[in-house]
């Protein structure tokens, strides 16, 4: 059972293969195997690939739940890091905010 196939999706070991994709039983996620895996790349708003450490540029105001104000498009948010299967999936701490988590799709690589 060492050749089994694990889910990209969840993680699962009980996957199968049905014509030529694999499907998990679990959470019914189906794949071709034969392509390359990009789910655990990050892009940014402009198409970069981001890598734990990139600097990135807030590209639109941000209202934060709690704060009197938002954080500001052209804020320059260093030190990220990445968690590729979440939704927000920046970590990082900005000045004046503190720790927060962000969605790529609102920066751009610096």
């Amino acid at each position: 059972m060492s050749d089994a196939v694990i889910c990209p999706k969840c993680s699962s070991e009980f996957t199968y293969e049905q014509d030529d994709l694999m499907v998990c039983s679990q959470c019914f996620h189906e794949w071709n195997p034969a392509e390359s895996d990009d789910s655990d790349k990050i892009f940014d708003s402009n198409g970069n690939e981001l890598k734990d450490g990139d600097s990135v540029v807030v590209v639109k105001d941000l209202p934060v739940k709690g704060a009197p104000k938002p954080v500001k498009a052209g804020t320059k948010v260093k030190n990220i890091r990445l968690r590729p299967n979440s939704d927000h999936n920046i970590d990082c701490k900005i000045d004046g905010f503190g720790s927060m988590a962000l969605k790529s799709e609102f920066v751009k690589k610096a």
